[in-house]
């Protein structure tokens, strides 16, 4: 095959799973992918596309294919994604997923793509597999997280994890100074054994597909990820791909009058930025620990909250008085912030974060100091872990061993720690890292060389008659 041949555009199929947090770093990737040439069909349940269509920056190449969901028992009739149900009715939404396979196969076959990209979907390499398509498993989640809870050489005879095994790191993982509290190895032993979906455990549907793919893939460079993909290669006898960091492009639109006018009267460096997450919520009490730490800490702040269970709006669920006690200087707000445009106005000098993935990215390459509060989820809790103890750009707010709850003054004494320019010494060594890794992250041609040799592994993958 000559080099013109070699180098010509893919047609890469996108598969995610049925949740807004998937799609949105998926269609990211689409986003780089098609700045490069290659063409996109990304897959999606019918009503879902109206959400992603402004975040479609190249139309002309990424192109949606609506996926018609079979109706399950139990699920409601318009539901398609997570953000449609409780959490306790996303393993039907998996099993709707499940059943479109007889679809997907007819969708697949008339779009002949190069390459599927998919995460839990563990049945879809044979089905590629069949009509001689490449398949990547490729997950959003670190691949510190992959590695380290990940059912690798851990896990013999069938025999799952448990909290003992969780507390030391599988044999050979490198850099591995993790330590995890009581509530989350007992979470994380968990969570493994939870169904999601057609009676499939949720660490099997990702473990099957690492198995069954042609290759794996996660958003990460070499410098800072190749580790842990070098270690996952090993397991699994396969390649693993690392996509590049995936900076956010430059938001499009202006920050909001509202936020521009409050936040441009404050001092530089001086506001305490809070967001936990468009699906994520606190419960009452803890909602109400975190804002009293704001008002704590003596800082401006914004906080964008969902309401707790139970609460109409995020008003209903503030603290007796808080209102009164922090007026001018504190806003409690319930509805969307543009996150992207907060973060890099002048005056934010404090990110508190959930960790979602997204979010993580977008703290790194701003310049306020990032105060870690993971939501009690298996990637959340690995990248809290992968920033406050191995990277060590960031000061994690400290919950109770057992119960797994924060405290006002606890994460009060997080805000402070990474705010205070007369600080200790963590504060002054966190502020140090994250600048000397935003400047990595942001210097010229490390996204787009990740992403070219990325794209070169992807025509290799295709052209190699062996995988």
């Amino acid at each position: 095959m000559d080099a013109a041949t070699s180098a010509a555009p893919l047609h890469i199929a996108i598969f995610p799973w049925f949740a807004m947090g998937h799609f949105t770093p998926y269609l990211h990737l689409s986003n780089k992918l098609a700045e490069r040439g290659h063409r996109i069909s990304f897959l999606v349940p019918q009503r879902t596309q109206t959400k992603l269509h402004h975040l479609n920056l190249n139309p002309h190449l990424i192109t949606f294919v609506p996926i018609k969901l079979p109706h399950v028992h139990g699920l409601p009739h318009h539901a398609e994604t997570t953000s449609d149900v409780p959490f306790s009715l996303f393993p039907l939404i998996a099993t709707a997923m499940d059943c479109t396979q007889k679809d997907i196969q007819l969708l697949l076959r008339d779009l002949n793509p190069n390459i599927v990209f998919f995460d839990f979907q563990h049945w879809l390499p044979s089905l590629t597999r069949s009509l001689g398509i490449k398949s990547v498993a490729y997950f959003i989640v670190h691949p510190l997280s992959a590695a380290y809870l990940g059912n690798g050489p851990r896990r013999s005879q069938g025999r799952e994890l448990t909290e003992l095994d969780l507390m030391e790191p599988p044999p050979g993982l490198p850099d591995s100074c993790i330590k995890f509290q009581s509530h989350e190895l007992r979470f994380l032993a968990e969570v493994r054994k939870l169904e999601f979906g057609s009676g499939v455990l949720l660490y099997d549907r990702v473990h099957n597909s690492f198995c069954s793919a042609d290759a794996i893939g996660f958003k990460g460079c070499r410098e800072i990820d190749g580790p842990y993909a070098d270690y996952l290669e090993t397991v699994f006898g396969k390649p693993v791909f690392l996509s590049g960091p995936l900076l956010p492009e430059p938001p499009n639109t202006s920050l909001e009058e509202k936020w521009i006018s409050w936040l441009g009267g404050l001092n530089p460096g001086s506001v305490i930025f809070c967001a936990y997450g468009s699906e994520s919520q606190l419960s009452e009490n803890q909602l109400q620990e975190l804002l009293l730490g704001l008002e704590l800490t003596g800082f401006p702040f914004l906080a964008a909250l969902k309401p707790p269970d139970g609460f109409e709006s995020i008003e209903e669920a503030l603290p007796e008085g808080f209102g009164e006690r922090v007026k001018g200087r504190g806003i409690a707000y319930g509805g969307w912030v543009q996150q992207q445009l907060i973060l890099g106005h002048p005056s934010v000098g404090c990110f508190i974060t959930h960790c979602g993935a997204s979010s993580v990215t977008e703290a790194l390459v701003n310049k306020c100091g990032l105060v870690l509060l993971p939501r009690l989820s298996s990637d959340h809790i690995m990248n809290a872990k992968m920033m406050s103890m191995i990277l060590k750009v960031g000061v994690e707010v400290e919950k109770g061993e057992e119960d797994g709850l924060f405290t006002k003054e606890s994460l009060c004494k997080a805000v402070k720690t990474v705010m205070d320019d007369d600080g200790n010494e963590i504060g002054r060594e966190v502020r140090k890292n994250h600048a000397k890794l935003r400047n990595f992250l942001l210097s010229e041609n490390l996204e787009s060389s990740c992403l070219d040799t990325f794209c070169q592994q992807l025509r290799d993958l295709c052209n190699d008659s062996r995988i």
